[in-house]
């Protein structure tokens, strides 16, 4: 018996890891006339003349990789370079965006560069950048990237140009994994049990680590294909950069829990190295923490600022982020360090070199997210409704024209629809939405009172040659959800979605357009599945796991059942009393009870092994690491309520 329980989430980050390239059996089509000259125009509408961000960019440079190509123990590709050769090209092709061409080729710059003597960043050999800092007896790391074989490789790298010192405290400016997963890439459980290596973090930082993909992991994980286009092949029509940095690193994620929590707002002194720290918690993460280096005049803003307006509102999915609280964390770093700090440098991205250039960086920041929340608001508060404010809401030309304000990563758009998501919902405040049909029957009935699929059809093809192509793919996406078997519809959405994301400047937007495309010609590919990561089931609380199985249990198996099953982890000394009634697990902490219909006994090791697919329920019980007092068929019925959520199933047509 394998349990739907034993699978319980992977990190949104590890999709590079789950799902392969595509293996096209389609090409990707030209642009259009029209798409070429909404691209031209781009050149006409931003300042390319400024290439200070190149300049910037390239500063500091000591060596890289060749290719920048990376390969793990098993010798699988984590992280290759090679493939982006193709942005060398100084003018973009008409299937990409200038503004995006632009980004990705500041994001083709690879290696190691010196910030400063003595701080050094590895730079586009992952998503984020790893921060190395030389202390009196060894190295500083702050943030070792999304998986080990990429940490290793830029410690290597860093070795081959600087002096080998042994890693002696490591930093994790917050929870997202591409700034912890490769950390046994550089340091060792045992050389930290030994008290050779010191690990940092911000107050929450495992808690966040680990929930935000247990409970609604697999859905964002799907998800996430879409935003990250991470089974896109490079290319002009396909993958040039997320936005946020070039790609995903590929491999398993690690986690080693941090050995100290830094204070609110401590001063430290590490190996040497005086950090003034400065929590921004429940802005872009929910625990995360700036620190600025008196001795080196550099601010690091970790992923408070980037180069680029950042996602209030994810697609992949998340807890929407407060835009106001995320400004006032800027203008506080602006008022702590400004005058002091002569370089900023963050996790993602290029530094800024000079004082003055910091100050007007961090001003045009803080205003983007307070620009975007205040105008959201104020138009709310008119009776806006969300569709209205993403079309109308405008930046500021000063904030327009400044290319760390564009949209990459995060939209205007979308982030307009997070911040009116956050204080209003999904509900408009129309009775006619309150309670609309399920969309499959809404959208068959409207295309029987727009004359049937064949005259939306025909009518359709003829606004998709004027180049109308946003509602082409709105009112395909109508007609495939009446009828996905409609071959016709399909390709001519596949064919508006391609065109949208050869004309998007964000990064995600065009994965998410492409890799729609792409299922709507050729189906979902299936992913590989590669189970949990140990590191992050480890650190797991137990009560995570009972709620991860609340989430999962299938109520028409569950209906008219009365069960209560006592749990226990004997060697953690936890004691939990589930509760299984009208088809909903509710559990109590530190509770037995006298009447349970079982009683459960295992290690947390036993656990470990069963989430981590190396044993299962029935084989431990006969095996006698689990003790079962009571009905045992009472615990077995309980498992085999639960169900396993399918890693693939559809975004761009009905689910069933």
């Amino acid at each position: 018996m394998r349990s739907a329980i034993q699978k319980l989430a992977v990190s949104a980050f590890s999709v590079a890891l789950i799902f392969p390239v595509l293996a096209h059996a389609d090409t990707p089509k030209p642009a259009s006339d029209v798409t070429a000259q909404a691209n031209q125009a781009v050149l006409d509408e931003l300042p390319f003349a400024d290439t200070q961000s190149f300049d910037d960019a390239r500063r500091g440079f000591v060596g890289s990789l060749p290719d920048g190509k990376v390969l793990d123990d098993n010798r699988h590709v984590a992280w290759d370079m090679s493939p982006y050769t193709f942005l060398e090209k100084d003018e973009a092709p008409d299937s990409v965006n200038p503004s995006l061409w632009r980004m990705a080729q500041l994001n083709n710059m690879h290696g190691l560069f010196e910030v400063v003597e003595g701080m050094y960043q590895v730079r586009n050999m992952d998503l984020s950048n790893m921060t190395i800092i030389e202390g009196d007896s060894g190295l500083i790391i702050i943030d070792p990237l999304l998986t080990p074989a990429t940490a290793r490789a830029s410690l290597e790298l860093y070795y081959q140009h600087r002096p080998e010192k042994p890693v002696v405290a490591v930093l994790y400016t917050h929870n997202h994994a591409d700034h912890f997963g490769g950390v046994k890439g550089v340091i060792s459980e045992e050389d930290v049990r030994a008290g050779k290596v010191r690990v940092y973090a911000p107050e929450g930082f495992m808690e966040h680590a680990i929930a935000e993909n247990v409970v609604a992991g697999n859905a964002m994980t799907r998800r996430a294909t879409y935003q990250f286009g991470a089974s896109l092949p490079p290319g002009a029509r396909g993958h040039v950069d997320t936005g946020l940095g070039k790609a995903l690193g590929s491999g398993p994620l690690s986690l080693i829990a941090p050995t100290d929590t830094v204070p609110d707002n401590a001063n430290l002194t590490i190996d040497g190295i005086e950090i003034e720290f400065q929590m921004a918690h429940g802005t872009e993460a929910e625990s995360e923490m700036m620190m600025y280096f008196p001795q080196f005049r550099v601010l690091n803003t970790a992923e408070i600022t980037s180069q680029h307006l950042h996602n209030i509102y994810t697609i992949r999915g998340a807890g929407i982020r407060d835009a106001s609280a995320w400004s006032k964390f800027i203008d506080k770093a602006m008022v702590r360090f400004a005058d002091r700090a002569e370089i900023l440098v963050a996790q993602h991205h290029w530094p800024i070199w000079e004082r003055e250039e910091i100050k007007h960086f961090l001003a045009v920041q803080r205003d983007l997210y307070k620009h975007i929340h205040d105008q959201t608001v104020r138009m709310m508060n008119q009776g806006m409704l969300p569709g209205d404010i993403a079309e109308n809401l405008q930046l500021p030309e000063s904030l327009s024209q400044e290319w760390s304000a564009r949209g990459y990563y995060g939209t205007v758009r979308h982030n307009s629809r997070g911040v009116y998501q956050r204080y209003m919902g999904w509900y408009d405040g129309n009775p006619a939405n309150l309670n609309p049909l399920p969309p499959r029957e809404e959208a068959g009935r409207a295309i029987d009172y727009m004359g049937g699929e064949e005259e939306v059809l025909r009518k359709a093809r003829k606004d998709f040659e004027a180049g109308d192509y946003r509602w082409v793919a709105s009112v395909m996406r109508q007609l495939i959800y009446a009828n996905p078997d409609n071959q016709a519809a399909r390709e001519l959405a596949a064919d508006a979605l391609e065109q949208l994301g050869y004309q998007a400047e964000a990064g995600t937007w065009r994965s998410a357009y492409l890799v729609g495309a792409h299922e709507l010609r050729n189906g979902v590919e299936t992913p590989k599945h590669v189970g949990l990561q140990p590191d992050l089931m480890q650190a797991l609380e137990t009560s995570m796991f009972f709620d991860a199985m609340a989430v999962r249990l299938n109520p028409s198996k569950a209906a008219g059942k009365h069960l209560v099953i006592n749990w226990s982890v004997t060697d953690q000394e936890e004691d939990y009393r589930l509760n299984l009634q009208n088809a909903t697990l509710t559990y109590r902490a530190g509770e037995l009870d006298d009447e349970a219909h079982a009683s459960v006994r295992m290690t947390r090791e036993v656990l470990d092994s069963i989430l981590l697919e190396t044993t299962t329920f029935p084989a431990a019980v006969q095996a006698g690491q689990i003790q079962i007092d009571g009905s045992t068929e009472a615990f077995f019925d309980l498992l085999q309520m639960f169900e396993e959520p399918s890693a693939d199933f559809p975004i761009i047509e009905p689910v069933n």
